[in-house]
């Protein structure tokens, strides 16, 4: 059997001590838990800063880390099984339990409860951050940390809840959001990054590629019974039905996530890289 390398943690030198007996590998560890600490972290195939970006990690998030070596670590995030490399000063090996993560497209880490104040970064939804009480400012209600800064409250949602069962709605709320290569954020996502958030805060847990999301148990579909909340894939590229005719997708034709209607991007999509491979209703919805 072939592991893929994006899902389990092996090298030559290297590898998981859960794969032992699965692989060879001159030495096998067992991981230690660590948790991301800034809003977004990419996560890279190789332990270089130029060697592109697969995937990204969220804030609060938490990955099982094998090596740190050189400013780097090599990790494996527990969300989604995702493998690769980011630098360690994203990391920390505590891991306060969190208590909500942010439901709003973008929003601001301030200094405090106020939002005239700077703020000291940018949030994207899928962010996680541990609370610790309450505070209100001209009308306006943030969660805060202990050490001060805050959120504002509306952007947030308890961790553990369903946010938003309709994963369409999900999509439509991160229209216009720019289109990134290996983007998983409010900041900038691609075509199965979306596909992955609007499922995650629906209550589920989908794999991160297009490749491995086209494997994903559900019905497969022709192009007559799609409805809404149906995905269609192409090689390397996959959809999100609004309803039977419009496609909300991330797409490097506009470098960002917008509507189409299916049969014109069928036609279009088709001439670089052929038609549609599978529609699938994933099993959560049928």
């Amino acid at each position: 059997m072939e592991l893929d390398r994006r899902l389990h943690a092996f090298r030559s030198d290297l590898a998981d001590s859960r794969l032992s007996g699965l692989i060879r590998s001159e030495r096998f560890v067992s991981p230690e838990k660590a948790q991301v600490i800034v809003p977004v972290a990419p996560l890279r195939p190789e332990p270089r800063a130029n060697a592109g970006i697969d995937t990204q990690l969220l804030l609060g998030e938490t990955v099982d880390v094998f090596e740190q070596n050189d400013g780097w670590a090599w990790v494996q995030a527990r969300f989604d099984s995702y493998v690769g490399y980011l630098p360690a000063t994203m990391l920390s090996l505590r891991e306060p339990a969190v208590t909500h993560i942010v439901s709003a497209p973008r929003s601001f880490l301030y200094p405090e409860a106020d939002l005239r104040t700077g703020p000291v970064s940018a949030l994207s939804m899928g962010c996680r951050l541990v609370f610790t009480g309450e505070a209100e400012t001209r009308g306006a209600r943030y969660l805060t940390c202990s050490d001060g800064t805050a959120v504002f409250a509306d952007h947030c949602h308890p961790v553990d809840t369903v946010i938003e069962p309709d994963p369409v709605k999900t999509a439509i709320r991160l229209i216009e959001t720019p289109y990134l290569w290996g983007g998983r954020s409010g900041l900038g996502i691609d075509c199965s990054g979306l596909v992955q958030m609007a499922m995650m805060l629906a209550g589920y847990t989908v794999p991160r590629d297009s490749d491995m999301q086209e494997l994903m148990d559900g019905e497969p579909l022709t192009r007559k019974a799609l409805k809404r909340g149906d995905l269609v894939f192409w090689k390397g590229h996959v959809g999100m039905m609004e309803d039977e005719n419009i496609m909300i997708h991330a797409n490097g034709a506009t470098m960002r996530v917008n509507r189409e209607p299916l049969d014109h991007a069928i036609s279009r999509i088709a001439r670089h890289y052929g038609r549609p491979t599978s529609c699938l209703r994933p099993a959560a919805f049928v």
